[in-house]
């Protein structure tokens, strides 16, 4: 049977992945990242609901060292978080800029090869990560490419070989959400948001998706006030 460590962010993708592998296994170990984000206080407090739900142990894992090379608007309080309108979200051009504005640098190549330090010497076969369709156009660490590369590094770099378990790879946020009503997520407990608010802001491309995804898969009504009003 398959164990698994989950990336944990307390977003709605990784959210819905890890209770994904849940069905198929125990998910051991949550790890939830400080580099310095903005919203890292609230994604820990997520993150750490959701590891209790999931029965997992919530690791927090601190890399200061990630802030101080990332010069853009996650992690600096004197850049402006780029904001969209719903109907930019499938324009190029806008969610290009804005994922300029926001990129880390090797954020997720980097997140990969530590939950696979400690699935390694935690004895865990997998890392579950929540990857979508809609970001990897403009994130390439989303892709299936991205996927498939990282764990022919792990080929060589694990001596267990981890596998990665990316159950949302190339599939768009709608999709994920029902997927996620049919695994019994919790949703309220979930906080995609960058700006790191007591309610998350309504206005960041991560917001927007999340709730363009909750209105399309009709449970927005009951998710609405964990949002500022527009």
């Amino acid at each position: 049977m398959s164990n698994y460590v989950a990336l944990l962010s307390g977003g709605l993708d990784s959210t819905v992945s890890a209770f994904a592998a849940l069905k198929q296994g125990p998910v051991g170990i949550a790890l939830v990242m400080d580099y310095g984000q903005r919203a890292a206080k609230a994604e820990i407090r997520a993150a750490q609901k959701i590891a209790k739900r999931l029965d997992a142990e919530c690791r927090v894992i601190d890399l200061p060292f990630l802030k101080q090379v990332t010069k853009t608007a996650l992690v600096m309080n004197d850049k402006i978080i780029p904001q969209l309108k719903m109907s930019k979200l499938d324009e190029r051009s806008a969610t290009e800029k804005s994922a300029q504005d926001v990129w880390v640098p090797n954020r997720n190549g980097l997140l990969l090869n530590i939950a696979a330090a400690v699935a390694e010497g935690e004895a865990f076969s997998h890392i579950v990560v929540g990857f979508n369709a809609e970001e990897a156009a403009t994130f390439p660490d989303n892709s299936a490419n991205f996927v498939e590369r990282i764990e022919r590094c792990f080929e060589l770099s694990t001596r267990g070989k981890i596998q990665v378990f990316a159950p949302t790879l190339g599939v768009n946020k709608t999709e994920i959400v029902r997927l996620g009503l049919e695994l019994d997520v919790p949703f309220e407990d979930i906080y995609s948001c960058y700006q790191g608010r007591k309610r998350q802001c309504g206005r960041c491309e991560s917001c927007l998706r999340s709730m363009r995804a909750f209105q399309n898969a009709g449970i927005w009504s009951r998710l609405q006030t964990r949002f500022e009003t527009l």
